[in-house]
């Protein structure tokens, strides 16, 4: 039987972080959106500690990651953790890996005494949308917007 444990990413992990974002991309159909380079991840999680990431490994051997980073909520006035990318690969779905990772996750929330776990799934995905219903975890109302390259710039300079 296999085993699962979990690895916190170090500096020398930011090609495997990189190799995930891509995997995710792919996924996802965005694969054309990923400008991050090893350089960025470097700066950014471990430099700047802006981010974090842990890997899911199966005998020692990585099949998924989660990077996720503080918020704050205004309403309980406490940091929260927001999972940013979570991604086990295919041929290792069906494990559990998914529900381990958010288990782990969840133990680093109660850890550190954060307000709230949280995470946003494309609205497209409904296979990650009941999973996530079937473990337990509530759907909000919320819409999520965002700027980013040409758009922004554009906004701040009309």
């Amino acid at each position: 039987m296999s085993e699962l444990t979990f690895k916190v990413a170090q500096r020398e992990d930011s090609g495997l972080i990189l190799e995930y974002i891509k995997k995710l991309a792919e996924y996802e159909k965005r694969s054309d959106e990923v400008i991050a380079t090893e350089k960025s991840i470097e700066k950014w999680i471990f430099d700047e500690k802006q981010a974090e990431v842990i890997f899911a490994l199966e005998d020692s051997e990585p099949v998924g990651f989660a990077l996720f980073f503080l918020s704050f909520s205004t309403y309980i006035g406490n940091v929260n953790m927001h999972l940013e990318d979570l991604f086990v690969d295919p041929v290792h779905r069906g494990k559990g890996y998914g529900k381990a990772l958010l288990k782990e996750l969840g133990k680093i929330v109660l850890e550190r005494n954060y307000g709230r776990f949280e995470w946003t799934c494309l609205s497209w995905n409904q296979p990650s949308i009941d999973f996530y219903l079937s473990i337990g975890a509530e759907q909000k109302d919320w819409n999520v917007f965002h700027f980013t390259g040409d758009a922004l710039k554009e906004f701040v300079n009309e």
